[in-house]
Order: C-alpha cells, then structure tokens, then sequence
C-alpha cells in the first residue's frame, strides 16, 4: 500500500513592520480556508528577523486584525527573532560546503560598481525584482573555511555563491505549482500541479546573513518551513519567483519539498501591489470607518 499523505499544513507568514492591509487580508483568508476545507492546520507565524523595523505593537495589531476576520491559529506562534540559532546552523552547512563567502560591501559601493560597468558600455543584468545583480566584488576565487557564528557576531554579511551552490545541486531542480486553483472549492488534494523549472541563477549571490541579523528571507523562510512541516507554501504572486531560491536552498539543505500556490495579488489605482508603508487600505482604518469582516471578503474579492 501506498504511504499516506502527510497532513496538510498551511501558514500566514507576515512581518510586524506595519499594519496589515487588504492584500494580506487576502492572503491570510485564502490559506485559512484553504486549511479548513482541507481539513489541514493552520499556523501564524511572525518574520520578525529586521530588528529596525519590527515592533511588538505591530505584531498585537496583526493577531487583533486577523481575530476580527476570523482567522483562527495554532498556538505557540513560531517568531522568527527567537530561531537564529536554527538559521545558524543552516547557514553553518552552507559553509562548510564552500557555499557561503563574506561580503562587506555597501549598497552604495554595490550601485558604484554597477554604475561603473554600465557607464563603460556594459549592459548589467537585473534579477527577478529588477535591482541589479551583485558584481562579485567580495567573491573569492576558491571556497572558504568560514566560522559562521564568529561571522555573524561581527555584523558581517554572507553570500551565497550562485554558481557553485547551482552546480552543487545538479539538475531537475523545479517545484509544484497550482495557483490559484488551489484555493477554489473544486480543488482536488491528489492533483500534482504543475512543474515549474526552478531557474536560481537568475538571483545572482543572494545575501543569506545580513549584517544586522544572522539571517535573511530566504534562509529563515526555508528552514522554518521545513521545521513546521508546512506541506503548502501559500503566498502572493510577487514571491513567485523568489520559490527558485527556496527549493535551491532546500536541495541543498535536504529539506522536504512543499508544493507551491501564489495568489493573485490586489492593486491600488496606479497598478501597484498593495504595501503596509504606503498605507493601502489598511484593515485598521477600515474597522473605524465602519468596515464589517464580510466587507474585507467582499472587497478582496472573496
């Protein structure tokens, strides 16, 4: 007989740097009753790793806005803040592999770089999001033998090299992707997806310990994933291409593999993605105007 499925497992993942606005009202509905139609658990977890923009006010103010929605959780909240240590030795392995090197770099010797290039005749190439690829100013010319920890507590950044840790994954590298399909009602749980080539080398040497924190995105999302046994990535679209990232990582790690859904995302006037910083529509804002939680379904389109 076949093993049986694993349960399914899906979290709302913001970080408490402002308040939520009607895009993670989306995301959050989404995969709660993605969760609950699956008969599948429902976890919160706070990315709270920028200790310069993270607040304790902001992280109430989620809880509070996504009760008012109805949203249930899981309880401990998984917070990113009290796991370095987990991404610490993940980043170790990294290391030890000759994946990782230290880069001291500034964005403003970065741009510089950039800028020198392309004032030459150079046409530098962009990553997914746009911002240009890093130049490779601190790359070493062989791996490194690097202590991590005393890395990390010197406020030294560490890049992943994009080259060496592609080929140290070899081929076949992709992920399972459903969209937003996996978020109607008609979705079948034994569907395989689609295969999406996960294509990481488009990133360049993403930074994976940042120099404030010990820790990044991508390498914390990674690693907490796998340690909370999410079966379900469920995200926006934005982060869609960002997945090549994670399942490098995962390769690498010997992380299971999560299947993937990115969901439409909601725009302002202008066609942009909704963001806390800018104040779009935010849950908070609508609650003292009068808003009802059927309102927020009604206006993300549920």
């Amino acid at each position: 007989m076949p093993a049986p499925a694993p349960p399914v497992v899906l979290r709302f993942a913001p970080s408490p740097t402002g308040r939520l606005h009607l895009g993670h009202a989306l995301s959050a509905l989404l995969a709660h009753e993605a969760a609950r139609r699956l008969g599948g658990r429902f976890l919160l977890r706070i990315e709270d790793i920028d200790p310069t923009r993270c607040r304790p006010e902001f992280e109430a103010a989620i809880c509070d806005d996504l009760a008012w929605l109805g949203i249930g959780w899981e309880e401990p909240v998984r917070r990113q803040s009290e796991h370095v240590d987990a991404y610490l030795r993940a980043a170790a392995r990294l290391a030890d592999a000759g994946l990782l090197y230290p880069c001291t770099c500034s964005r403003r010797r970065i741009a510089d770089a950039v800028a020198a290039r392309e004032a030459a005749g150079a046409l530098w190439p962009r990553d997914p999001d746009g911002s240009p690829l890093y130049p490779g100013t601190c790359r070493p010319a062989g791996p490194l033998r690097l202590d991590v920890r005393q890395l990390a507590r010197a406020g030294v950044a560490l890049r992943l090299d994009m080259a060496a840790a592609v080929a140290r994954a070899g081929g076949g590298l992709q992920w399972c992707e459903y969209g937003d399909t996996f978020y109607t009602p008609a979705f079948d749980p034994a569907s395989r997806g689609q295969a999406v080539r996960a294509d990481p080398s488009g990133w360049g040497d993403v930074v994976l310990c940042r120099k404030e924190t010990p820790t990044s995105y991508h390498l914390s999302v990674t690693v907490d994933d796998a340690l909370q046994a999410i079966t379900h990535v469920t995200r926006g679209r934005d982060l869609y291409e960002a997945t090549a990232i994670h399942r490098l990582l995962q390769r690498l790690l010997d992380l299971p593999e999560p299947r993937y859904a990115h969901h439409r995302l909601l725009r302002g006037a202008e066609g942009r993605k909704l963001s806390k910083s800018a104040g779009d529509t935010g849950l908070r804002a609508l609650r003292d105007a009068g808003a009802t939680p059927r309102d927020v379904r009604r206006m993300a389109g549920l």
